[in-house]
């Protein structure tokens, strides 16, 4: 798994800069559908809790949206995988909401915390979506290791560095 991970660094650096991968719209794109996920759960609590049923028409109406925004985003699918993928992006919303939250009360640690996990969770998504993981491979031995061979961290450490250099906001 580490030499692949070398491996695709290297390909990521060599593509980044010949300038033919930009993949900023696609963050941006995914960041819309979190919201949008997060949309979907608002209107379904504030229908439930107000018996109002014209909140879960505008429910339905953007998950029509966040269906068809998606389908830019995910290009092949495998199983489950959509749903995987859709509950990461939504996991990572809620855990980057509730941060926000804790960081607003004055918990930096446990903002950081939920932060952290928010990252992994997003590139997990990243992961996943480009097909640099393969679900069925990810196997944690102890302290969080790929394997026995694994010096470096978990996948999530790794794909957080594979996320940082493919997927840049501010490219223009």
């Amino acid at each position: 798994m580490e030499e692949k991970i070398k491996k695709l660094l290297e390909k990521v650096k060599k593509v980044t800069q010949e300038g033919k991968i930009d993949l900023s719209s696609d963050e941006d794109l995914s960041v819309a559908v979190m919201n949008l996920l997060s949309l979907e759960e608002h209107f379904f609590f504030t229908g439930a809790k107000t018996k109002k049923t014209k909140y879960f028409d505008l429910l339905n109406e953007i998950r029509e949206m966040r269906k068809e925004l998606m389908k830019r985003l995910v290009k092949k699918t495998e199983g489950e995988s959509w749903c995987i993928l859709k509950h990461l992006l939504a996991a990572s919303m809620r855990l980057i909401e509730v941060g926000t939250k804790e960081l607003n009360k004055g918990n930096k640690k446990e903002a950081e915390d939920l932060f952290s996990k928010a990252y992994q969770l997003y590139s997990l998504f990243w992961g996943i979506n480009l097909n640099i993981v393969k679900i069925g491979e990810i196997k944690e031995i102890e302290d969080k290791k790929l394997n026995v061979h694994d010096k470096e961290g978990n996948v999530f450490s790794k794909l957080g560095a594979i996320v940082q250099k493919i997927v840049d906001c501010c490219k223009e």
